[in-house]
Parts: structure tokens; sequence; C-alpha cells
């Protein structure tokens, strides 16, 4: 698709939806194939989604793993590919349970085109950075999560024109996720060296913690819940003041997964406080048991954490943005804390085995 078509399909929208004239100002770029812009005309705001169809379709429901494997990485991980229908729908069933996510004014499913209600700025980070109470943040995160996990998973979520399905975080797209750490983190850290045997080793580990994983209980879980996805709406009552964003890829998975993605965040250190704050609402507002939620947040978490190191190493490497090499530091003393379970005992084994200086203090 041509951007001078693209242009005129997204100003035709904007004509049909009522805000044709409204200032346009883009935002900064979306990880995805996304893209934002904040539009405004007297004193009203909205944002535009610009999602084109451009990426690999998502996983049919019922889809097996060979016709996952031939369609692509977001079928095998079971992403949305930024469909505008799956934002619709997540968003419609978290507006259900009584929670801010973006209100859908008008869309072009088709076109992946999107007008939404405009959440402000406010996002977490930026918060904490002014001098914002982290604690208090960070706990009615926790209250959040806590009313999105506890409530009943529906097996599709409607939107307007259709429904969108509930799958399963399952075998093949936990595999093929936590597969990255050995596949990526080599090319970046050479000192770390993965032969035939220890990968062997490693498909042993994996599936021991992906075994383990699956005998724990289910939720639907938004799996991107760091605090630069989560906007501060003070002027709101509460569950609604925490604002939601970049939840399309909705799935059924463990509540856990998403508080490591809270409290594991690799783009910014999480005070021992606030990490107890967003625990402590968390476990009241599900009844979990604490130290069954320790062990699960520690081995969904470093699986979480060795996930995303096994990402941010092919961002650096395959992709030539060295500027997630910044992270590492965080990452390896995520790895460390969570590592540290005795549940993980062999998953530590097995990085002392082939990279022992992950597991020094960095």
């Amino acid at each position: 698709m041509t951007n001078n078509l693209r242009s005129t399909e997204l100003k035709e929208f904007l004509a049909h939806a009522g805000w044709g004239e409204a200032a346009r100002t883009p935002l900064n770029a979306d990880a995805s194939t996304r893209r934002y812009e904040r539009l405004r005309r007297k004193t009203e705001t909205a944002m535009l989604m610009d999602a084109p169809p451009l990426e690999s379709v998502p996983c049919p429901p019922g889809a097996d793993e060979d016709e996952r494997l031939r369609l692509g990485w977001n079928a095998i991980a079971r992403l949305a590919a930024s469909r505008v229908e799956a934002f619709a729908a997540v968003a419609g069933h978290l507006a259900n349970l009584g929670l801010s996510a973006p209100a859908i004014l008008d869309a072009d499913i088709t076109r992946g085109i999107a007008l939404l209600e405009d959440l402000g700025d406010d996002l977490f980070a930026e918060v904490i950075a002014k001098g914002g109470d982290e604690a208090a943040l960070y706990a009615a995160a926790g209250d959040v999560l806590a009313a999105v996990h506890r409530a009943p998973v529906p097996s599709t979520l409607p939107y307007r024109g259709g429904e969108w399905p509930v799958l399963t975080y399952d075998h093949l797209a936990l595999s093929a996720n936590l597969d990255l750490f050995v596949e990526w983190m080599p090319q970046r850290d050479l000192s770390m060296r993965i032969s035939e045997q220890t990968r062997l080793r490693w498909e042993r580990v994996r599936e021991n913690m992906i075994g383990r994983a699956e005998d724990y209980p289910r939720a639907l879980i938004l799996r991107d819940t760091h605090a630069e996805n989560l906007i501060w709406l003070p002027q709101r009552d509460g569950l609604k003041r925490v604002g939601l964003l970049d939840f399309q890829d909705a799935v059924l998975g463990w509540g856990e997964w998403d508080m490591s993605m809270l409290l594991h965040d690799a783009r910014r250190d999480v005070s021992p406080a606030a990490r107890e704050a967003a625990t402590r609402a968390y476990l009241e507002g599900t009844g979990l048991n604490r130290s069954d939620f320790d062990e699960r947040l520690a081995v969904l978490g470093a699986m979480n954490v060795m996930r995303i190191m096994g990402i941010f190493a092919r961002l650096v490497t395959r992709d030539k943005k060295p500027r997630y090499d910044q992270f590492r530091p965080r990452l390896r003393r995520l790895l460390n804390e969570t590592l540290s379970h005795p549940a993980l005992a062999e998953t530590r084994d097995f990085v002392n085995a082939v990279a022992p200086h992950l597991l020094v203090s960095a």
C-alpha cells in the first residue's frame, strides 16, 4: 500500500467520522505496525489508530501447529497482528468490567483504522518520574489486574460486526518465545555458547518450565501491562483511575504473567515498596496465597524475562537497534531474581552452565 493511498483512506475515514477538519499531531511510533495521531477540533480531542493489516495473519481458531508454523510468527505466538477488531473486542470486555479502556468512537475494520477516546498523556512511567506516588500507582494497577484476572473468561469477545476468539497461550507459543533466549542471546553475547548438547539440555529445561506453568490456574491476560502502557486518570474513581493501553494480544494465560510484566519491567526499576504495594493489592483482589503467587511469579517471570532478553538481542543484532542494549543490566538483575526461587533450580543450573556471567550481579 502506498503512502498516498493510505493518506487518502485516513482522510476519508476522518471525514466520515466528523473529524475531517481536525488538527492532527503524530505521536511516538508504536513498536508494531500501528501508529497514532492526536486529533483536535475546538475543545475536543480523540486518537486516530492507524493499523493497516500488513502483518502476518493472527492465529485462526482451531489451527494446528503445522498450519501455525506456515502462517508465521503471529499465529505461532498467538498475537493479534495489530488488528483493530482485536483491540475493539478486548476494549469492550474491559469496559464491561468497569475499567478504563479507550472507547471506540468509530472504526473501519477492513482498512484497519479506528477513532478512539483520548485518555491523555499521563503514563505511569512519566507521572512517577515527575514525583508521583509510585507505590500508590502500582497498588492501583494491582487492583485493576486482579479485576481482569478474576473475571470469567469467555471463548469469544464481541465487537461491532463480529467476534474475536480468546485463544490459549499454549505450548507452541510458550516454547517459541522461550527459544528466543537460546537463539538470539548467543548472537549478541558471545560469551554465551549453545552447543548441540546444551541445546538438547535446554529443551528439557524448557519443557519442564512449560509443564510447571501449564499446571497453574489460567486467566485472561493482557500481556503488556507495564508502566508505559498504563495511564493515570486521577479525576476518575476507583478502578477507572488506571487507563489501559495495548491489550489487543489478550489470551488465556496466567495472571502472574501480567504481574511479571508490571513488576519485572525491562524499562524501569520498580521500587521494593511499589512491588509490595502492587502484590498486596493483587493478592487481596484475587484471594491468592502468597507462597503460591511467589512461585508462579518466579516461574512465569523467568520465562518472560528470558523471552524479553531474546527479543532485545534480536532487535540489536538483526534489526540494528542498539538502544535496546541499555536494558541488559536490568534484565540480568531480573533474571537473577526470578531464578533464585527453588522451583527454578534446574533452569538456574542451565544458565550457570552456558552463561555464568549472567548470574553475576549486574
